[in-house]
């Protein structure tokens, strides 16, 4: 794969949402890309698509038939960059070698954890290649995106932190980082039942447009606050070594309750003119792959606490005991 021939040009910005699943980052992504500046399609490592045949981008055709990604896959073939959305293998996980894949698992860890992952992935021939590949294809697809919607930015909502790891290598992006923080009683709820409390508000849109069944996705609350704690781990340890002027966090609930001091707050960050939310900006199309509330009709910003009703006192005992300790330093009390 050759580089683009626009290296030398000016680095695209990439705002990448770094945030547990289920934060609310598809939400921020929509209304960071209302800005006229400003585009998103929501989760760019696109892992979880699933069925192609079934699976629906956000403006509601099969992936594979909507127009927006059948030009970004005819102007990236320009580039050099043979593109296929419904199976982009833009995720830093997407080669052959089984060895790589396992040593890409473990979600990020402190700096000494990391050179030893780097020098064993180093080991791997497959993996140099790869890597080299990988940032070409990535910084390919946020230029043709920036092109496509004559946008000087581009929003990322896959929230992983080892993809921001290797993206923030990237010679040729300019990553800004927007940490979303929500309540992770709020997070836990919705692991253990995704389709009802973080997929799309009809029934037959969920799992990826087709109405699919999530109920082996469900985990139990003790699991899901295990896994909240540990995506913000991650998240602490990442940041620890990436400079101030280069990220900012907010939380969900602050979104939810002022988004426009939310979002011309990150807007600033970003470099782009303050912009307030259109009343209507659904309206806008969109062609986001992610979480189902792509598909809401809705243009209203309402604050989902339904975990305040839903999880009994065992439950919030559970979660206390995995992830209490964290919560209350987010403020969440």
């Amino acid at each position: 794969m050759a580089f683009p021939a626009s290296r030398t040009q000016q680095k695209p910005r990439l705002a990448y949402i770094l945030a547990a699943s289920h934060s609310g980052s598809t939400l921020l992504a929509m209304l960071l890309g209302s800005h006229p500046e400003v585009c998103t399609v929501g989760e760019l490592k696109a892992t979880g698509i699933g069925e192609p045949n079934e699976y629906r981008c956000s403006c509601g055709a099969l992936i594979r038939q909507c127009a927006f990604w059948s030009d970004i896959a005819r102007r990236m073939g320009t580039r050099g960059c043979p593109f296929d959305i419904a199976a982009a293998r833009t995720s830093i996980d997407a080669l052959d070698s089984a060895f790589a894949r396992r040593l890409l698992r473990p979600l990020h860890r402190g700096a000494a954890a990391e050179l030893v992952r780097d020098a064993a992935l180093n080991l791997s021939t497959e993996w140099r290649r790869h890597l080299s590949r990988w940032h070409v294809l990535n910084a390919a697809l946020v230029r043709t995106l920036c092109e496509k919607t004559a946008s000087r930015i581009v929003v990322d909502s896959s929230k992983v932190g080892i993809r921001l790891k290797y993206l923030l290598r990237n010679p040729d992006l300019d990553v800004r980082i927007v940490r979303l923080v929500r309540d992770g009683r709020a997070v836990a709820l919705t692991y253990t039942d995704p389709a009802e409390y973080a997929d799309a508000r009809v029934p037959t849109l969920r799992g990826g447009g087709s109405g699919a069944s999530r109920e082996a996705e469900r985990i139990p609350i003790a699991l899901a606050a295990r896994e909240w704690r540990r995506s913000n781990e991650e998240a602490d340890a990442l940041l620890a070594r990436v400079p101030a002027a280069a990220q900012v966090t907010v939380t969900y609930e602050e979104l939810c309750r002022a988004p426009n001091a939310v979002l011309g707050r990150v807007f600033g960050f970003l470099g782009v003119p303050p912009h307030d939310i259109d009343p209507d900006w659904r309206a806008r199309e969109y062609h986001v792959v992610g979480n189902g509330m792509r598909f809401d009709a809705a243009s209203e910003v309402r604050l989902d606490d339904r975990w305040r009703s839903a999880l009994r006192s065992e439950a919030l005992a559970a979660f206390d005991v995995e992830a209490g300790a964290i919560n209350r330093r987010f403020g969440y009390v």
